[in-house]
């Protein structure tokens, strides 16, 4: 079993396992308290436990009366001289004993010769002189000898022996999912047989470290090991660009970012650290990745996308692998890998405008308008290669679903049974388990108990209730037992949960794998993250006149400013460290500016937030704006958010750019409307959110690596435009979905001929399905097309471009070079 730390470590501390004192013994010194060092005692029949009895006193002072604890072993479900050798005695601590000084009391326990589930056996302590713990510790004798157990058979083997044991009450607790902040007894746990619990985004413990997080899911996990069966309990959390609810945790740029890299080898190493730091802090299970299609910018949640066209998201999905390892789940027990979800099935990206129903959010959680085929085009791919790459647990959306030649009104996800039970689980094979949003079916209808029906019966596996669950429980056996939920479709969402369970190696392993806890935020770890930073970055204007003004030089004087450009926060953006993230020294990083001063250490860089220092005498500026952080439909547009730089931002760059040469990077989940400066702007950079490693973006800067990034999404020229896409039959934007100029590589000489050619080889490579030919290729007409563009970008060019791009994405080389031809005469 595992190594204990005292019980009163980040758990305690975090109030998640509160066994420390409560109550003062008569005469007791109030200064005293006798702690135990875990609540619950899992052993091995056969084994000993070992109960540590501590005493601890305010301030660390020796005490200054005699401590006595008698203890008993008595009561619970265990047989005493049958299942464990009954004790009892007395430990003293005398008058002036340090504090933090302990006793050991040994629980010897007895093996079983035939099947036998999990026993208790209450540890009685009777305290004087000091205060007592608040509840008694528990020694759990270890189920045994049951087919479950031995890891030898095959897992759906185990599944069938362990659910026929199962009563009702274990089945429907495999089903909930509760908020770890919502556990005011730890208790509970074993009481409801809760299957899962969760952080949401911000719930953490205290202090946010790799130590609280292990210790406190440890103690989580004793609690669901103090059931008779031993159903370890699954501990899940929002890692979606790290793990980013931990403090020092490397953070990786957000899906948007990842998007533009066009990089999947790379984006599937980020999934790799993400797992592995995650999997060493205790948690086993990422509600990530976001495999949904963003087809409008004003939408909170774009950031978390891959771009607007579903192939770019399908080609970005090798970040499954990245977390699971193969997709036969034959790596899910790994201490490097985690769980992973798809979500949030399905269309959420594609939402009107205005048709949200949750308060003031105006795009997220609102209702999707779409034909059987765009939903099928669009909508449906990314869970489709989700499934072929064995994912195992599938999100549904807080948003509703209308079918327009099919359905009459919306339909909330959550009750969907046609696009869940129907098109996920039947038709494209999913055999994983279907998990909630947060308190998703709560919006289904005015009526819980129908919630709870409805959501079941169309699909959902496991309910992140996430704070009520002792009413989630009452209403789900209510409706079983009514009939309205059958048991069959209870041992079917039973059964999956189970088989994930087996495949992570719970049963063998339930706590904390710390070992590799020493990587969270290594140098390793941070140059992934640094890379794909730098692949992340988008070049979409540089210079004129073949003047370029990317890459720097070392040698020049700098005068930078901006609001993002020395803001960890604002770099990182929302889903970090809190929900909605926020502003300044959050977590540990390296901002812009800080990257900028790595990158040319010799070189005079000066900052001015506001421009407000003077701008004589400077080379270049740099001008890093932005949003600041948001989550969710508290991003949306119109709920108090738009796509315009603030006016301190426009001030900076308008005073900078006036002044100098001037490159300006907007640090954003999304496009900013520019094209009323981009006049004054001589270099433009889409930088995204690219998270914690800023030395990524100074690579770029400063020709560490070349510019290589591409849009993925489309750039409008105005709000009124959106929502508008790559294939849209009306097509003029800023920029077009795919553009990106490169630092990295010659200029393309030639013209139509040139293009001619290259259309000529990429048949061969289209021949050949020779994805890194042909996308060399595509990559050199794109090249050739944009400079004869320039910055002359009409819709001529732009729709052509864009689909250019979608083309290549779908490995058709020599219809991608086609639609470059077009555009390329079209400039």
């Amino acid at each position: 079993m595992r190594k204990r730390a005292l019980f009163v470590s980040a758990g305690l501390i975090a109030g998640l396992l509160p066994f420390a004192s409560a109550a003062t013994a008569a005469g007791a010194d109030d200064s005293a308290s006798v702690v135990t060092d875990a609540a619950v005692y899992p052993v091995k029949g056969g084994d000993t436990a070992r109960v540590t009895v501590s005493l601890t006193t305010a301030g660390g002072a020796p005490t200054a009366r005699p401590v006595t604890v008698a203890y008993a072993t008595s009561g619970g479900s265990a047989a005493p001289k049958e299942d464990y050798t009954p004790v009892s005695g007395t430990v003293t601590f005398p008058a002036g004993t340090a504090s933090g000084a302990s006793r050991t009391v040994a629980v010897p326990t007895r093996a079983a010769h035939g099947e036998r589930t999990a026993r208790t056996v209450p540890l009685k302590l009777d305290v004087t002189g000091a205060r007592a713990p608040e509840q008694s510790p528990r020694v759990v004798v270890g189920a045994q000898n049951m087919p479950y157990l031995d890891s030898r058979l095959p897992i759906k083997d185990r599944v069938s022996d362990l659910l026929s044991r199962m009563s009702l009450a274990d089945k429907v607790g495999q089903m909930t999912q509760a908020e770890r902040s919502a556990i005011k007894n730890p208790a509970d746990i074993t009481s409801y047989r809760l299957g899962s619990l969760l952080s949401g985004g911000g719930s953490v413990p205290t202090p946010n470290t790799p130590k609280a997080w292990a210790d406190m899911i440890n103690g989580f996990q004793d609690q669901a090991l103090a059931t008779p069966l031993q159903i370890p309990m699954l501990y899940g959390v929002d890692a979606v660009h790290g793990h980013n609810n931990l403090v020092g945790a490397t953070v990786q740029p957000h899906n948007i970012g990842l998007g533009a890299t066009r990089d999947p080898a790379l984006v599937e190493r980020t999934g790799e650290v993400t797992a592995a730091e995650t999997r060493a802090t205790g948690v086993p299970w990422d509600f990530a990745p976001c495999v949904c299609v963003g087809r409008d910018e004003r939408w909170g949640r774009t950031y978390e996308t891959f771009g607007e066209d579903p192939a770019l998201v399908v080609s970005m999905e090798t970040i499954v692998q990245g977390l699971q390892g193969p997709a036969d789940g034959s790596q899910l027990a790994r201490r490097d890998r985690v769980l992973a979800t798809a979500k949030h099935y399905v269309g959420d990206g594609g939402t009107e405008y205005g048709s949200s129903t949750n308060g003031t959010y105006t795009l997220d959680q609102g209702i999707t308008k779409v034909t059987r085929k765009q939903l099928e085009d669009i909508h449906l791919p990314p869970y489709q290669e989700a499934v072929r790459r064995g994912i195992g647990t599938v999100m549904p959306s807080y948003s509703s679903m209308q079918i327009t030649d099919e359905d009459n009104t919306p339909v909330k996800m959550h009750a969907d049974g046609d696009l869940i039970n129907g098109t996920l689980k039947h038709d494209m094979g999913f055999d994983g388990f279907v998990i909630s949003d947060y308190a998703a079916i709560d919006q289904i209808s005015p009526d819980y108990a129908a919630d709870v029906r409805i959501s079941v019966n169309a699909g959902v596996d496991m309910v992140m209730v996430p704070n009520k669950y002792q009413e989630f429980e009452s209403a789900l056996t209510g409706q079983v037992n009514a009939g309205t939920v059958s048991e069959d479709r209870i041992d079917d969402a039973v059964t999956r949960i189970l088989t994930e369970k087996f495949k992570l190696g719970l049963f063998e392993h339930p706590y904390a794998d710390t070992s590799g806890a020493g990587d969270i935020g290594s140098a390793a770890h941070r140059a992934v993250a640094r890379q794909a930073a730098a692949e992340s970055q988008v070049l979409l204007k540089n210079g004129t006149d073949g003047h370029a003004v990317l890459p720097l030089k070392k040698s020049q004087k700098v005068y930078v400013a901006g609001s993002n450009a020395d803001d960890i926060g604002n770099q990182v953006g929302g889903w970090t460290i809190s929900w909605q993230g926020s502003s300044g020294n959050i977590t540990k990083g390296t901002t812009i500016l800080q990257g900028m001063r790595q990158a040319a250490p010799n070189a005079e860089i000066d900052y001015s937030k506001d421009a407000s220092a003077p701008t004589d005498g400077y080379d270049v500026g740099v001008v890093v704006v932005g949003e600041t952080p948001y989550a969710e439909g508290k991003g949306d547009v119109g709920n108090g958010n738009d796509l315009a730089l603030s006016p301190a931002d426009k001030a900076a760059v308008d005073r900078v750019c006036g002044a100098m040469k001037c490159a300006v990077l907007i640090v954003a989940g999304r496009p900013q409307l520019i094209g009323d400066q981009l006049g004054e702007i001589d270099a433009l950079v889409a930088s995204w959110l690219p998270g914690t490693e800023g030395e990524g973006v100074a690579d770029v800067l400063y020709g560490t690596r070349p510019f290589t990034g591409r849009l993925p999404l489309t750039w409008p020229k105005s709000q009124d435009q959106l929502p508008i896409n790559v294939g849209d039959a009306s097509y003029d934007p800023q920029y077009p979905f795919g553009w990106g100029l490169t630092t990295g590589a010659a200029p393309v000489h030639g013209g139509a001929a040139t293009l001619k050619a290259l259309r000529a080889l990429a048949a061969a490579a289209d021949h050949l399905h020779s994805a890194k030919a042909g996308g060399a290729l595509v990559g050199q007409a794109r090249q050739l097309v944009q400079q004869k563009v320039g910055q002359h970008i009409t819709a001529a060019v732009a729709k052509p471009f864009a689909e250019a791009d979608h083309l290549l994405l779908t490995g058709h080389y020599r219809d991608a070079i086609g639609k470059l031809t077009q555009a390329y005469q079209a400039a």
